[in-house]
C-alpha cells in the first residue's frame, strides 16, 4: 500500500465537512500538516507508520478537501477541531506530529488538552520565534488575494518556476524549499481557497513576523515526551528556532536534518520515519495529572518569579520571551 492508496474519508463536524485519512491499528498518531498543505503531504509515511499504529491525517479546515468557510482559523480553533475529530473517531489519546503551522496546533492541543496528549513531535514548527520567510509576511498584507491569483497566471507561473530553479542552482536556503512553496500556490485554485489560506496566515503572521508564541508556556511540557525535528537549511522557519524551543522545553530531544529545508520528512522520509518510530517506542506516554499541572502553573516559567534563568535557557530564550510575551495565544 502507498500513501495515495489511503482514501480520503469525510465527516461533518459542527456543520462543516472535514476530510481525513485513517489507516492501521494500535496506539494513535495524529499527523497535522502545515499552512496551505493537506494530508497528502504525509503520503510516504502513512503506510509504514500504520503497521503498528492507528494513523490519522486530517485536512485542516480551510485546506485540502475540507470545507473552507468564513470561520475561525486560529491555532486554538484548530486544536479544538483536532479534539472533536478524535472524538468522532472514538480516539481518546494520541501522539501528535505537527509540521510548521501544524506544530503550533499540536502545541496548542497539548496545552489545552494535556490529558489527551501522549507525546509531541514538532517538525519545523511555528510558534517558537518571531522570524519567518518574508514572502509569508508579505502575503499577510492587504491585497494578498490579488497577488496569489496573479501567481497562477500561465506566464507568471513559468517565470516563478524559472526563479525557483535558479535559486536552487545557486544553492540558497530558499532553493531547498522553493518547489514545495510553489506547490502551496498550486493548491489554491480559487478565491475560496485563497481566502481561507490568507485568513489562516493572518491568524499567526503579520508584516513583522509570527504573532503567536508558545515559548512562555513551554515549561508546562515538563513530563511530556517531546521530539523536535528540523532542517538545517529551513528557509521558512530558521533552524535557530529549534535550539530555542529545545532549551525552553524541559527534557526535549532535538534532531537536525543537515542540508534539508522546511520539509525534512520529504527530504529524508526513511530517517524521519525511523526517528518517529524510535521515539514512540522508547518513551512512555505522558502521565498527566491535574495536581502536577497546577503545581507547574503556580511555580511559573523559569525566571518569571524568584530565582534566575539558567544560562542555557537565558541565552536561547530570554530575548524572545521578552519580545513575544505580549502576543501569546490563549
Amino acid at each position: 500500500m502507498s500513501g495515495q492508496d489511503v482514501p480520503l474519508r469525510h465527516h461533518v463536524v459542527h456543520g462543516y465537512r472535514r476530510a481525513y485519512r485513517i489507516a492501521g491499528d494500535g496506539p494513535a498518531i495524529l499527523l497535522i500538516h502545515g499552512i496551505g498543505d493537506s494530508s497528502a503531504t504525509w503520503a510516504d509515511l502513512i503506510p509504514d507508520l500504520a503497521r503498528s499504529h492507528t494513523v490519522i491525517a486530517p485536512d485542516l479546515l480551510g485546506h485540502g478537501a475540507s470545507d473552507k468557510p468564513r470561520a475561525d482559523y486560529s491555532v486554538a480553533a484548530y486544536a479544538n477541531g483536532m479534539r472533536d475529530l478524535l472524538g468522532v473517531l472514538d480516539i481518546e489519546r494520541a501522539t501528535l506530529v505537527g509540521h510548521s503551522l501544524g506544530g503550533g496546533v499540536a502545541m496548542q492541543f497539548a496545552y489545552q488538552f494535556p490529558e489527551r496528549t501522549d507525546r509531541l513531535i514538532l517538525v519545523s514548527t511555528g510558534g517558537v520565534g518571531r522570524e519567518i520567510n518574508p514572502v509569508l509576511r508579505a502575503v499577510s498584507l492587504p491585497g494578498a488575494d490579488l497577488m496569489l491569483s496573479t501567481l497562477r497566471l500561465p506566464g507568471m507561473r513559468s517565470q516563478v518556476g524559472l526563479f525557483s530553479r535558479l535559486v536552487k542552482l545557486l544553492d540558497t536556503d530558499l532553493g531547498q524549499d522553493a518547489a514545495e512553496l510553489l506547490n502551496v500556490v498550486d493548491a489554491l485554485p480559487d478565491s475560496t481557497s485563497r481566502s481561507a489560506f490568507i485568513s489562516t496566515l493572518r491568524s499567526v503572521v503579520d508584516w513583522q513576523g509570527q504573532v503567536v508564541t508558545m515559548l512562555d508556556r513551554c515549561y508546562l511540557a515538563e513530563g511530556m515526551p517531546t521530539l523536535l525535528l528540523w532542517g538545517s537549511r529551513d528557509s521558512v522557519v530558521p533552524v535557530r528556532h529549534a535550539y530555542g524551543a529545545h532549551a525552553a522545553m524541559p527534557g526535549s530531544r532535538l534532531e537536525i536534518f543537515e542540508g534539508a529545508g522546511h520539509f525534512p520528512f520529504h527530504s529524508d522520509p526513511a530517517r524521519f520515519r525511523a526517528l518517529v518510530e524510535d521515539f514512540v517506542r522508547t518513551t512512555a506516554p505522558a502521565d498527566w495529572s491535574q495536581e502536577r499541572w497546577r503545581d507547574l502553573l503556580r511555580v511559573g516559567r523559569p525566571g518569571s518569579g524568584a530565582g534566575a534563568l539558567d544560562s542555557a535557557y537565558h541565552r536561547a530564550v530570554e530575548r524572545d520571551l521578552r519580545e513575544e510575551s505580549e502576543r501569546s495565544a490563549t
